[in-house]
């Protein structure tokens, strides 16, 4: 019998804040950011073989939905985190440039996979090498294809930059000339 079993320690101190019986107080900024975090619905932007292995992520054995990404959204629409997996051709740029637009703040991206992160193998005059050239990219994931785990470590980064990020940073002049750089409105 394996000893995987959690312990769950009951001495542990309560949050930061005012603690009490059954409630501690926050600030809106943490509590907000941690409901972020936690209930994050990710868009699979698959192309190739690191869309399998992001597949796998949702299987029973790596199980995404345990840390929040239970939701599939294929809608920009209703989709925070942006998964870009695999290799992306120039004449897919503009599209993912839209499909990023349409997104709703706030939007977090990862770049899962050697293709999406700097174009691979691919150096050839139709593979855009790295999408950071026309989206900002949040976190990117290493790997040709990158593994699971790998790809859940990417999201758990997401998720502490979603816990981290001020109400207001979206709304910063550094935000807005970062989004002008990459000619977003």
């Amino acid at each position: 019998m394996s000893e995987n079993t959690p312990k769950i320690n009951t001495n542990a101190p309560a949050p930061p804040g005012l603690e009490g019986e059954g409630f501690f107080a926050t600030n809106l900024n943490n509590l907000i950011g941690m409901a972020r975090s936690l209930s994050l619905w990710p868009l699979p932007f698959a192309t190739s073989c690191c869309g399998i292995e992001f597949m796998a992520t949702m299987g029973p054995n790596y199980d995404l939905a345990r840390f929040g990404g239970e939701r599939m959204s294929f809608s920009p629409r209703q989709a925070d985190v942006l998964m870009v997996c695999g290799t992306i051709s120039k004449k897919l740029g503009p599209i993912l440039k839209e499909v990023y637009t349409q997104m709703a703040e706030p939007k977090w991206v990862i770049a899962v996979g050697a293709c999406a992160s700097s174009g691979g193998i691919f150096d050839s005059y139709s593979v855009l090498q790295g999408i950071d050239r026309v989206i900002p990219v949040d976190v990117y994931v290493p790997g040709c294809p990158p593994r699971p785990e790998q790809i859940l470590e990417g999201f758990m980064q997401v998720q502490a930059l979603a816990e981290s990020e001020s109400l207001r940073r979206r709304d910063l002049p550094q935000y807005k000339e970062l989004l002008e750089s990459f000619n977003i409105n």
